[in-house]
């Protein structure tokens, strides 16, 4: 039987930042694997290595030691660029304050991964109306940042991670900076984009949040300290 690999694979991960002369271990002896199609919640308090852990699984950052391979591919014998390509094709980002433009519409906002692509102006604008309809803001395209609410500012930023159509979804504490109702239908989202077959992976200190994840990675002091069904 041909079984599939994992689609992230975490050997022995480390990474040590630098704060002047001292040395601080943000991850350590990591070995963790993803399937496809789960709902993974890596939970842990400030400080914990969740964040830094999340940005080396997206290619944003790279480890000091161990290895890391996404979707069969070492990621430890890409280039900058190469992991970039990788990052615009596969993987959509939801973070905490939105990272919305705020000079850019709810549409615009929505495009512009499809921009950095080179899509056609007409098939970036169709994929973003329908990435905003299918999270319910069909009436809020043509809105500023600022005219919309915290959570449908989080909502704008989850149609632009989903418009590249990509295999995995990663969400950095997506419901920090909302209240809870919004908080809640943030989630719901999520989970109704995993029963649709994407990977989510998601950050958080709030053990009610990791909650609606199927599967609970606990850190501490950036080492795994269990891994499991959610809480």
């Amino acid at each position: 039987m041909n079984v599939r690999s994992p689609l992230l694979q975490s050997e022995r991960l480390g990474k040590i930042h630098r704060v002047g002369t001292v040395a601080v271990d943000a991850v350590r002896d990591v070995t963790v694997d993803v399937h496809a199609g789960e709902f993974i919640a890596v939970v842990g308090p400030s400080g914990s290595g969740k964040s830094t852990l999340l940005n080396i699984w997206g290619m944003l950052d790279i480890p000091t030691s161990g290895q890391y391979r996404f979707d069969g591919v070492d990621v430890g014998e890409l280039n900058s660029d190469a992991r970039a390509a990788i990052r615009s094709k596969k993987i959509g980002f939801v973070f905490q304050n939105y990272n919305l433009l705020p000079r850019s519409t709810a549409i615009e906002n929505v495009e512009l991964p499809l921009t950095y692509a080179g899509m056609e102006p007409a098939e970036r604008r169709e994929r973003a109306v329908q990435a905003l309809e299918s999270l319910g803001l069909a009436h809020r395209h043509d809105h500023w940042p600022h005219q919309l609410s915290g959570g449908e500012q989080q909502r704008v930023a989850i149609a632009r991670a989903l418009v590249n159509d990509p295999v995995l979804i990663m969400a950095d504490e997506p419901t920090g900076a909302i209240d809870r109702q919004n908080g809640l239908e943030v989630m719901w989202q999520l989970q109704a984009l995993n029963a649709d077959g994407r990977t989510i992976v998601l950050v958080t200190h709030d053990e009610s949040v990791a909650n609606h994840a199927d599967r609970a990675i606990r850190l501490l002091d950036g080492e795994v300290v269990s891994d499991g069904g959610s809480a």
